[in-house]
């Protein structure tokens, strides 16, 4: 069985812990970021000066930041 791997392409800050996030097959996903922003890898993303630091790793092709805090791209895909 097969599964796809998705790769995140481009991303633009939409509203506060919003991102839209683009994808290689052309597909994208507006996602808020502000319910998963908890404990002690996530939780200090909710200051937005860190938030808005969001990279996309072009090793992995995912949105990563500063502190280490990253997601899979096909959480991000299927969020």
């Amino acid at each position: 069985m097969r599964h796809p791997i998705y790769h995140v392409v481009f991303f633009k800050i939409q509203a506060p812990y919003t991102l839209r996030v683009c994808f290689d097959d052309d597909t994208e996903q507006v996602i808020d970021f502000q319910p998963t922003l908890e404990g002690k890898l996530f939780g200090p993303l909710r200051d937005d000066s860190l938030f808005n630091q969001v990279q996309i790793d072009l090793e992995v092709y995912t949105l990563v930041w500063p502190n280490g805090a990253d997601f899979d791209p096909a959480t991000l895909y299927h969020f």
